[in-house]
């Protein structure tokens, strides 16, 4: 599981970067707008992913592997 998330924090850093790339570039800020919607969508899920719940473990930590 934690490959998984690393692979998610990566595509996010990747996209962030590309967002602003494209943030730059004309005609393209709706593309930008919709990777950075991504990335926030991405950041939700490893933040819910990898917090952990109470006193028990993250429920990343719960996945049968």
């Amino acid at each position: 599981m934690a490959s998984i998330l690393s692979i998610l924090v990566l595509t996010a850093i990747a996209l962030f970067a590309g967002a602003i790339f494209l943030w730059n570039r004309e005609g393209s800020r709706k593309r930008a707008v919709l990777m950075l919607v991504l990335v926030a969508v991405i950041a939700a899920n490893v933040a819910i992913l990898s917090i952990p719940v109470g006193d028990g473990p993250a429920p990343a930590g719960q996945a049968p592997l």
